[in-house]
């Protein structure tokens, strides 16, 4: 058949081969030689746009062969003879190409364990033992043999790839000889891209060698260093610590103390994973490298996309990234999940930092809380709300509960939580206590001695803020002795409020002027009137005379003086003129509700000659024992007239009762007007009650003794119990008056019921109760059978106003100290004649005869006392049995 008849029968063209070069140098001799054609060209460009798997064979090609054999070598009967020799010499060639690497493989083995003896015995160390040894080949007779069996895999998968490869190219050159008088060009196309198949094959191979050897290289140092940690405390016993610990140890130290360790781990993984695997998948495919590395990265981040994988190559490679992109993301997840828990656990723990200024802090926990937060709520309410930080060692969900149980509106104000030390200065400052406008350390329930002893510990924490503190700090103490250390340790930047002191000071002036709890309440507290100091430029150069009726909705009762250091002066003289500095302290309902005005026509006060009324020794019962009731005695002795009596009746034996005091500071002979009479027994037994003389008694004090003072419920219980008994001797010994003067005020009880006859007992004698919950105190005014309660509220009233505004701490210790100026209930017959018509304006003026500023009256039929009074200018009648609260020197 000839060279024309094949290129017009494309059908024939299967018959035609490529010739090997041996075959064709035997062929160029032969007579049938010459009428082969000279030249052999490439497919055509339409044959290879159809056959797009097409790859260049190995073999060599020749650019030229004899035209005289064309005919001969074209002939027909020659085909089968040629295919058959062409076979079995392609079939020798990949006999050849998969037995050389498995020869070289064995030999590389032969020459690792030949390599490994030698090191083995170069060592030594027969000591060690077999056992060691037979582990160590044997170790590394499986990582070699898992790199051999890696390496075998591939070569099988790439063999079958190139039968394939040669069968497409047994059809392709076919064609090829068809176009035979193509020019020389496509011949050297061809060469240079069997080139590039060959290199790109190489770097597949190598790429693929370089991912197993990557993956077989974490197993290879796990051995090793497990080799040599044994190795070590065998023939080292110095050295107790293995080199695996030390490694494990160093990798939790980095794990644990560098936050983000954990998550550049995690993406040292993944970049891993994706390199290794883009490796693997560009040694088993024929894509790029770029393409296999995103192919990798899909199979990484979805391990679904694995599915459309073919070849068993591919798939295997592809099933392995899904494998460990699955562990990837198990890993990544466990990781935010841990840090998604952690921080909803440090927010529910109140460990996260308070982003806030001008707001008040509150240090510690305590039953006064309740009461303080109420105030505070109340003084914001003028301002639209404030911020108040309360941190304490508690768990700041139980702290919120517990405000959550408090029974009174918020008004606007936000109480955040926190849960710290106030010891620890990273905790001072995760509540922003340099910005804060208002610190409140409050005292622990519990031993009076370790509370103060924590007191002091937290102001030197405060003190040793680097960033300073903007506002001050307001320390409650529970014993006066330790008063002056703690601010000798804060300095000015403190003011201390003693609990016990207060309530003490303030039991004794009640017992000594009936209804004066309840005016301390209205004045203490925010709900009703309460101290400001303000700077007022219009009233500079005018008399304090002048200035007392200058404020229609407040009364001016000092005068806080600007050349004489800011000092404070409670109820100046009359002919004192303000100066440039000066600022007023007034009684007013709020901050806002007040100004000064125009000065009202107000009728010269009559001269009215007003004495005072002279003080009557009393008889006054001490029921129980704290720790300042050497301080009591010195107060009572100041404030009772000489011949009075002071009865104390606790559980202390009389000899240690002594001792106690003296050790407290009182001196005995230095007592003037008081005389000290003592009773031993227990308060809450009526047999021991009944040896007193009850009914003879003008005021009876019931302290909450010492010896339950950690515990305010039972310090209450024992109260109530003291005062219950109390008031049923009282009615027994008493007779019993028909005509009760407060009964319509009481309320209606039966001659024979136990409250009525309680009620009557009072009349006779006044009971001032100390009561450390304010639950009790409400029970206790509500049955009526104790005049007058004092509890721990007063003391959470005091440190909220002194939280505001630290000047009043000053007001507050002249109206509670044995000198000074102080409250006081007078009589109206002192002021004003029976049905005397007259304003509220001038009976300060007729006051002022005596230097006394009124604050307040109480009608004779009211139950309760008007502080700061509207419409002071109004006229009207008054009884002489109506009383005047007034601020007085000291009698």
């Amino acid at each position: 058949m000839s060279l024309d008849s094949a290129e017009a029968s494309p059908s024939s063209s299967r018959d035609w081969f490529f010739p090997s070069p041996s075959f064709i140098h035997s062929t160029s001799n032969s007579p049938q030689s010459q009428n082969y054609p000279r030249k052999f060209s490439t497919i055509p460009r339409h044959s290879r746009s159809s056959h797009t798997d097409w790859k260049p064979p190995k073999t060599s090609t020749f650019r030229t062969v004899s035209s005289s054999g064309s005919a001969a070598y074209g002939d027909p009967k020659y085909g089968r003879v040629r295919r058959r020799i062409e076979l079995r010499r392609r079939e020798k060639m990949a006999k050849q190409e998969k037995e050389d690497p498995v020869l070289e493989q064995k030999r590389d083995v032969s020459k690792a364990v030949s390599g490994v003896k030698t090191a083995i015995g170069e060592m030594g160390i027969r000591d060690f033992g077999q056992r060691v040894k037979i582990r160590w080949q044997m170790a590394s007779y499986i990582a070699i043999l898992i790199t051999a069996f890696g390496s075998l895999v591939h070569k099988n998968f790439s063999l079958h790839n190139q039968v394939i490869d040669l069968q497409d190219q047994i059809s392709t050159m076919n064609i090829r000889l068809q176009a035979c008088n193509t020019s020389d060009t496509f011949d050297t196309i061809s060469i240079l891209q069997e080139g590039d198949h060959l290199s790109s094959k190489g770097l597949k191979i190598l790429a693929l060698t370089v991912s197993i050897a990557l993956l077989s290289m974490p197993l290879f140092v796990f051995k090793y260093i497990d080799y040599i940690s044994k190795f070590r405390s065998s023939y080292n016993c110095s050295e107790k610590v293995s080199l695996n610990k030390q490694l494990e140890y160093r990798v939790d130290v980095l794990l644990s103390v560098h936050p983000y360790a954990k998550a550049l781990a995690l993406l040292v993984a993944t970049l891993m994973l994706i390199c290794l695997g883009g490796l693997a998948l560009f040694g088993v495919t024929d894509d790029s490298l770029a393409d296999c590395l995103w192919l990798s990265w899909t199979y990484v981040a979805d391990s679904g996309n694995h599915a459309n994988s073919e070849g068993m190559g591919p798939r295997l490679v592809s099933v392995s990234i899904s494998f460990g992109g699955m562990l990837i993301f198990a890993m990544m997840l466990g990781l935010v999940s841990d840090a998604i828990s952690e921080k909803l656990d440090s927010l529910r723990k109140g460990r996260s930092e308070v982003v806030e200024q001008n707001h008040t802090l509150i240090l510690g926990w305590s039953d006064k809380l309740g009461s303080l937060l109420n105030q505070l709520v109340i003084a914001n309410e003028s301002l639209g709300g404030g911020i108040v930080v309360v941190m304490a060692e508690r768990d700041k969900e139980e702290m919120e509960l517990d405000i959550a149980k408090m029974e009174f509106d918020f008004r606007g104000t936000s109480v955040i939580c926190r849960s710290g030390s106030p010891l620890i200065l990273a905790d001072l400052k995760k509540v922003s206590v340099s910005k804060a406008r208002a610190i409140v350390v409050l005292a622990d329930d519990g031993n009076a001695d370790q509370s103060d002893a924590r007191a002091l510990r937290t102001v030197l924490s405060l003190t040793g803020v680097k960033e300073g503190l903007r506002g001050h700090i307001v320390v409650e103490l529970s014993d006066l002795d330790n008063e002056v250390l703690v601010k000798l340790v804060g300095g000015e930047l403190v003011e201390t409020v003693v609990a016990h002191d207060v309530i003490g000071r303030l039991m004794i002036q009640c017992a000594r002027q009936p209804g004066l709890a309840q005016i301390w309440e209205d004045i203490l507290g925010f709900e009703n009137c309460e101290f400001y100091i303000k700077r007022w430029p219009q009233l500079d150069g005018m008399q304090f005379e002048d200035v007392l009726i200058s404020f229609p909705d407040a009364i001016p009762c000092g005068v806080k003086v600007a050349s004489r250091g800011g000092k404070i002066i409670l109820n100046p003289e009359d002919s004192y003129v303000l100066q440039g500095g000066d600022e007023v302290l007034v009684i007013a309902e709020d901050d806002d509700t007040y100004a000064p005005g125009a000065l009202p026509m107000v009728n010269g006060a009559s001269f009215m000659h007003i004495a005072r009324p002279a003080r009557k020794p009393q008889k006054i019962l001490l029921c129980g024992w704290r720790r300042d009731v050497d301080d009591m005695i010195v107060v009572l002795d100041a404030f009772l007239a000489p011949g009075s009596e002071l009865w104390m009746f606790n559980e202390v034996v009389e000899s240690e009762r002594e001792r106690k005091l003296i050790d407290g500071g009182l001196d005995l002979s230095r007592l003037v007007n008081i005389t000290l009479v003592h009773r031993e027994g227990n308060a809450v037994i009526r047999r021991h009650l009944e040896s007193l003389p009850l009914e003879s008694f003008d005021s009876i004090l019931i302290l909450a003794d010492e010896s339950v003072e950690d515990s305010a419920i039972q310090a209450d219980s024992r109260s109530l119990a003291t005062l219950l008994l109390i008031r049923d001797i009282q009615a027994k010994r008493l007779p019993y008056r028909e005509a009760m003067v407060t009964r319509g005020q009481r309320g209606s009880f039966s001659r024979g019921s136990w409250i009525g006859e309680m009620q009557q007992a009072s009349d006779r004698s006044v009971i001032i109760s100390e009561i450390l919950d304010p639950r009790t105190k409400n029970l206790l005014s509500m049955s009526k059978i104790s005049d007058y309660v004092l509890s721990n509220e007063l003391v959470s009233m005091a440190l909220a106003m002194v939280a505001e505004d630290r000047q009043i701490n000053d007001v507050l210790e002249e109206l509670f100290a044995e000198e000074g100026n102080e409250l006081h209930i007078r009589l109206a017959e002192l002021y004003l004649h029976e049905g005397e018509e007259m304003s509220f304006y001038e009976i300060i003026l007729r006051a002022r005869q005596k230097r006394e500023i009124v604050i307040g009256y109480r009608l004779e039929n009211a139950e309760r006392a008007v502080i700061n009074p509207p419409n002071k200018n109004e006229r009207r009648r008054w009884s002489v049995k109506d009383v005047f609260v007034v601020i007085t020197e000291k009698e």
